[in-house]
């Protein structure tokens, strides 16, 4: 039991950091009613990310909440997804995408309805009953590119909020979203905005709950009690002098051994994971702190500031500085 406690706190404490680490915001787009047939298109991130005027490094995610109804999601040429009441999906991998009942025509943008463009398809306009009632909005994350946590995740979450699970309780979060819209008129409220992150949150933690076992992904990794240790002690000390013999000892395994079941799990090195992971907490450091360049190297584990700029260019394709100003834009 305490071996099993251990690791589920690992796992955890992993997840937060990742999380944490994504500086999530979000926001409420539509709350709209629909009769049938209807269909609203949603475009890529790239212009989603434009139309919303965000700022550089953020990633808009998608996601829609079937209130009632029910309702069909398409990302491209793939096989549509039902959704039902209490039924959400999140788009984490940004693909355009188009929800739908019954219509295989033109649809409306988003970018209209949120233009102020009246909804077409409205019940009161076409006089009939609503077929489906969505809330839409999106989840703003930041310094994703060397997030190992993004890249893990299904490019759609389709989760019903009726079902509960190990980690996240996104039917609870869920309710009190629609229960603050109904005490406000403009959906928009502070509370609102909290209650987005926190939906995030869940929906991420879900996806842990969901990710298979067999497949090679960070989720799986964390979830191992051996290589969730080793991640777990590079976040918490990312400019540690690290090595795989010395990760190997902090598992109590032999480095051959360690590095293997490592590189199975994650599908990267030991020293890889060490770098990138080095890589996104300089682009949060130089993007939110004033320290010098050469200060963030030594801070995460490099001696030589010339090193740190070689590893910082060719990852990220821009030296650590011009990084910094562009981040400022």
């Amino acid at each position: 039991m305490f071996a099993e406690t251990t690791e589920s706190s690992t796992r955890e404490r992993i997840l937060d950091d990742a999380i944490r680490a994504l500086k999530v915001t979000g926001t409420l787009l539509l709350r709209e009613s629909y009769a049938g047939p209807w269909a609203v298109s949603v475009p890529g991130r790239n212009e989603l990310n434009t139309l919303l005027k965000l700022p550089r490094n953020t990633h808009a995610v998608a996601f829609h909440l079937v209130e009632y109804g029910h309702c069909e999601i398409r990302l491209g040429r793939s096989e549509s997804v039902l959704l039902k009441a209490g039924d959400m999906a999140v788009c984490f991998g940004g693909a355009p995408h188009r929800l739908a009942v019954g219509q295989r025509g033109a649809a409306q943008p988003i970018a209209a309805l949120l233009g102020g463009k009246q909804n077409e398809r409205r019940p009161e306009i076409v006089g009939r009953s609503a077929d489906t009632s969505l809330i839409c909005g999106v989840f703003l994350l930041r310094y994703a590119d060397f997030n190992p946590l993004l890249a893990a995740l299904p490019p759609v979450l389709h989760a019903s909020l009726a079902q509960s699970g190990e980690l996240h309780n996104l039917s609870g979060v869920a309710r009190l979203i629609a229960n603050e819209i109904a005490r406000s008129s403009s959906g928009s409220t502070y509370v609102v905005e909290r209650l987005v992150e926190v939906l995030c949150a869940e929906a991420i933690r879900a996806c842990v709950d969901a990710a298979p076992s067999h497949v090679v992904s960070w989720l799986r990794a964390i979830k191992d009690p051996i290589v969730g240790r080793a991640i777990a002690a590079v976040h918490a000390s990312p400019g540690a002098d690290w090595s795989v013999n010395r990760l190997a000892s902090e598992v109590s395994m032999s480095p051959s051994r360690f590095a293997a079941r490592f590189s199975e799990s994650l599908g990267l090195s030991p020293m890889s994971y060490v770098t990138r992971w080095r890589m996104n907490v300089a682009c949060r450091a130089l993007d939110e702190s004033r320290i010098s360049v050469d200060q963030i190297a030594t801070a995460v584990g490099y001696e030589s500031p010339a090193a740190f700029n070689r590893t910082f260019k060719k990852l990220v394709g821009l030296p650590p500085a011009t990084w910094r100003t562009r981040a400022e834009r």
